[in-house]
């Protein structure tokens, strides 16, 4: 067992029971999954860099990424529909509380004047979404080996079913939340 899922079994998981009258342990919220996204709107001009993307996203997730395809073809942007313009990965169980821990405890720290991460970012469904504008943050990526930082978005689902909720949940696994 990880180090903060145990957390959250021996911990969180009471207390949170505790602050919000839970009649059940069962509803007691938890992180479901969490999906990290990554665009590459370059990869018009060039494919590498997708395979780059993939390269790195494989590093930091422990998994392999599913390429994301156009919606919609823009002209302006010389984007046709079906064209690779990014990727995502979806972690759950073992690999998402190891990640979740690599990314509270040794990335976010790693952010140039951290200060916290917003406290207003949640979807009102329990549901944490938090943008990271490089991937040099993540202590796999070789600083040498990038050939261009790109930013990722990662949101974190959870069963909570109010952003208080899920706040209580987030803090208490050590989110490093703005004071």
């Amino acid at each position: 067992m990880n180090r903060l899922q145990q957390k959250y079994t021996e911990t969180v998981k009471p207390s949170l029971i505790k602050e919000f009258e839970y009649t059940s342990p069962m509803q007691a919220p938890k992180v479901v999954k969490v999906i990290i996204n990554m665009g590459v709107g370059d990869s018009i001009v060039n494919s590498k860099l997708l395979d780059e993307a993939v390269e790195e996203m494989t590093e930091i997730s422990g998994q392999k990424p599913v390429i994301t395809k156009a919606k919609k073809s823009i002209a302006n942007f010389k984007l046709r529909e079906g064209m690779p313009i990014g990727c995502k990965v979806t972690i759950r169980g073992e690999r998402m509380y190891e990640f979740l821990d690599k990314l509270f405890n040794i990335s976010l720290p790693r952010v140039r004047d951290f200060h916290g991460v917003s406290s207003t970012a949640f979807d009102g469904r329990g549901n944490y979404t938090l943008g990271v504008k490089e991937q040099l943050i993540f202590p796999e990526i070789n600083f040498d080996k990038v050939a261009k930082v790109r930013g990722m978005d990662v949101v974190i689902v959870t069963t909570a079913q109010s952003n208080k909720e899920a706040y209580a949940l987030l803090k208490e696994l050590g989110m490093p939340f703005e004071k």
